[in-house]
């Protein structure tokens, strides 16, 4: 790697650094501020059905349980928001906020008459996104870094099921679903497949040795 494209990725690290960092700090900002107060802000999650749970669209994302639940989805959260502007900049803020509405839209006619907070519906929505699009695209990055968050926070796949009523499993599956559609209709922006190319010299190579390359990225819309 030249020293100039070792800078337009250290430049476009660094950028995609920005908006997930500002992000967690809102979350966290919110939780303390509802710990010092004595707030309990579950009111301000989803409640299906209800005109008055509408609002939960906008704001459960913001709005977590407990300093645990907030400490739980930060993590993969973080990680997977820093992927997404990371490898899709051009698409990111979009895919980040039909994430948001989608599944808490979705959640509304859906789910269960309980109020449902929380980010784990964004960070469902972002692993399926990479996941989905690693696959499609072929592409060994994305599907690496999806498969470790997922490996991380181990009850991520069962996450999408009713198995535990204290889990808002309505907002894992409406997640995942937004972003297995955003792969889908985002199939040809983001990284390229990798392929796999062979030394034109063999005899200078040892035989059966791939060579993996990406090619250039095609962000355009």
């Amino acid at each position: 790697m030249s020293l100039k494209d070792y800078s337009l990725e250290k430049r476009k690290f660094i950028h995609s650094l920005i908006f997930p960092t500002f992000f967690l700090f809102i979350l966290w900002l919110v939780e303390i501020i509802g710990i010092v107060d004595n707030l309990d802000l579950w009111y301000l999650g989803v409640f299906p059905r209800r005109f008055s749970g509408l609002i939960g669209i906008f704001l459960a994302p913001l709005i977590h349980g407990s300093l645990n639940h907030l400490i739980d989805n930060s993590v993969s959260l973080y990680a997977l928001s820093v992927a997404l502007f990371y490898f899709y900049n051009k698409v990111s803020y979009r895919v980040f906020f039909i994430t948001w509405f989608f599944s808490g839209t979705m959640v509304w006619f859906i789910g269960r008459a309980s109020y449902h907070i929380g980010a784990s519906g964004l960070i469902y929505g972002f692993g399926s996104f990479l996941f989905f699009s690693g696959i499609i695209k072929q592409n060994i990055h994305l599907l690496a870094i999806s498969l470790l968050v997922t490996f991380l926070y181990g009850s991520m796949v069962w996450g999408i099921f009713p198995y535990e009523q204290e889990i808002s499993w309505e907002s894992h599956l409406a997640g995942a679903l937004a972003g297995f559609l955003l792969a889908i209709f985002y199939r040809n922006i983001g990284p390229p497949p990798t392929r796999r190319e062979y030394p034109e010299d063999e005899e200078e190579t040892d035989e059966g040795i791939e060579y993996w390359k990406t090619g250039v990225s095609d962000d355009s819309v």
